[in-house]
């Protein structure tokens, strides 16, 4: 298990400085029903506004 997530969203709740994530869990999701095959086709369904 990952122990040093990053993410560059700092208008993210859980954004912490340095660019750290400090939910205690990450929940990815995908853009669409294809199966994704780069990061990009991704997202982050943890995100939740400041």
């Amino acid at each position: 298990m990952a122990k040093d997530v990053r993410c560059e969203v700092n208008f993210c709740r859980y954004w912490a400085e340095e660019n750290h994530c400090k939910a205690e869990s990450i929940f990815v999701t995908m853009h669409s029903r294809k199966e994704p095959s780069k990061s990009e086709e991704t997202d982050c369904g943890t995100f939740e506004v400041k």
